[in-house]
């Protein structure tokens, strides 16, 4: 459980030194087991938060005594609820892929590394207030089959079967954000075909990182 706690925080504080959130935005949390999951804290600086600021929450909602959660917890807790393959979730706010989300942009398959999200695009959800089961609803539908999403006027969604592989998925869509939106700038993308997809997929089973 502290090592968990330890990992949860340094996950917190790597996104903000890379820069994809700022101050109390964004929020990640971690699968304890089949009852239980951490998450960050709600309104908590990382530079403010200590392993000992993480919350203990079970999936039935309720949460360890004097701490408050992040408000997003219920798109945390509902996505491990119903994606046992994942045991971690990172949010956040970065630039691009907030720019693009609030565009309700859809990124399709201009780059190989689309693959990363699970499919052949990145869907962005409707928008939908923070930390409402509405929210929460629309992300699960924009995450089925994929690692990754965005969230509509408001971030990104990254999953992973351990919090290095979340971090990992979450920075690769940024900069994947940040291609396509320079690409718009001068016109639309030519993007690969599905046979040029699956063929990605494929080749992502012996490679690295991805081979999952």
């Amino acid at each position: 459980m502290q090592n968990l706690s330890e990992k949860l925080l340094n996950t917190s504080q790597k996104l903000t030194s890379l820069g994809l959130n700022v101050g109390t935005a964004g929020n990640c949390s971690v699968r304890i087991n089949a009852a239980a999951f951490l998450i960050t804290p709600s309104g908590v600086a990382t530079d403010a938060m200590t392993a000992t600021s993480m919350v203990r929450m079970q999936f039935d909602g309720s949460v360890e005594p004097n701490k408050i959660p992040s408000s997003e917890w219920r798109f945390h807790r509902d996505i491990l609820h119903h994606r046992p393959e994942i045991n971690a979730v990172v949010h956040t706010h970065s630039m691009f892929a907030t720019t693009l989300a609030c565009l309700h942009v859809e990124v399709p398959a201009f780059h190989y590394m689309i693959a990363v999200a699970g499919g052949d695009n990145i869907r962005c959800a409707p928008y939908a207030l923070f930390g409402s089961q509405a929210l929460s609803d629309a992300a699960l539908a924009a995450l089925f089959e994929r690692k990754a999403c965005l969230l509509g006027n408001h971030g990104m969604i990254a999953l992973g079967h351990d919090l290095d592989e979340a971090l990992a998925v979450a920075q690769e869509i940024e900069q994947l954000c940040e291609q396509y939106w320079r690409i718009l700038q001068i016109s639309p993308a030519k993007l690969l075909t599905e046979t040029q997809m699956q063929a990605v997929f494929q080749q992502f089973k012996g490679y690295g990182k991805w081979a999952k």
